[in-house]
């Protein structure tokens, strides 16, 4: 993981079964990445940052330089020095003539992940907007945020203390939060996989009838001016139909939606297999 941020020190607790952290900050603005200037990230001097207290995000010592631990050993403070966070800022801004149609393709997103109040949901790579649509709107019986971004996880975890947030790879995440009935792929042209291994490692934490939503609210067009902007943070494409429907039978999903326009994408995948 590349994706850390500048900060004086951490304190932290004594881990369990795997070393985690859980994130609590009090940040100086509504959104994390107004701290942002001129969209270049910021250097250790430039934010005033509080205090963190590990709990349940991950934590990986080896990233940091810290020495390996065991599951008993307590740990004391870890210094945080030159770490440098992605830009993530265009996830969050709307450069569409209308705020009510992008609010609109919003909500066709969400509403193709059918959530109930049973329903236990995982967001790959998801805007803090995005988030927060779903925690005021949707209650569900979990809720896991999957990020890149220690930052973006951060700032939601001061405001939902309930939503889970893991920062890895999302071919990695714990088997401990699922199985999972709805899927957001938020993102995916920040991951750094190929869609067989992601399709893959998702269908052993799914449940048989899971919905996987692949999505860009504003379309391939966007998506390459993206590209060229963050070439550091979009790394991949949206996959075309036909690939993505051969990739998704060989791991016993079933399309059952999919929108390529110039201003929006949306894919809809049933999940048809066993699951774990």
């Amino acid at each position: 993981m590349n994706s850390v941020f500048s900060a004086s020190c951490l304190l932290l607790r004594p881990p369990v079964s795997q070393s985690t952290l859980c994130v609590r900050l009090q940040p100086q603005h509504s959104s994390c990445y107004q701290n942002y200037s001129n969209g270049q990230p910021l250097s250790s001097g430039s934010l005033a940052f509080p205090t963190i207290y590990f709990r349940s995000l991950l934590y990986r010592p080896s990233t940091i330089g810290a020495r390996a631990l065991s599951n008993e050993e307590a740990i004391s403070v870890i210094n945080f020095e030159d770490f440098v966070e992605k830009d993530w800022s265009f996830l969050e801004t709307d450069d569409s003539n209308s705020e009510e149609v992008h609010q609109q393709k919003i909500n066709r997103i969400i509403s193709a992940g059918e959530i109930r109040e049973t329903s236990r949901v995982m967001i790959s790579t998801g805007s803090e907007a995005f988030v927060d649509q779903i925690v005021n709107s949707l209650p569900s019986q979990l809720l896991l945020l999957v990020h890149d971004s220690l930052l973006v996880l951060a700032c939601i975890k001061e405001k939902y203390d309930t939503v889970k947030c893991w920062q890895g790879e999302l071919i990695y995440v714990p088997e401990k939060w699922a199985p999972f009935d709805v899927v957001f792929l938020y993102f995916l042209p920040a991951l750094p996989f190929k869609l067989d291994q992601v399709l893959g490692a998702l269908a052993k934490h799914c449940l048989p009838g899971a919905r996987i939503v692949i999505s860009h609210p504003k379309g391939r067009e966007v998506l390459e001016q993206q590209r060229r902007q963050f070439p550091d943070v979009v790394i991949s494409n949206l996959p075309d139909k036909l690939t993505l429907q051969n990739v998704a039978a060989d791991h016993s999903y079933q399309m059952i939606e999919f929108v390529d326009e110039p201003g929006f994408y949306l894919a809809v995948l049933k999940f048809k297999g066993t699951g774990r």
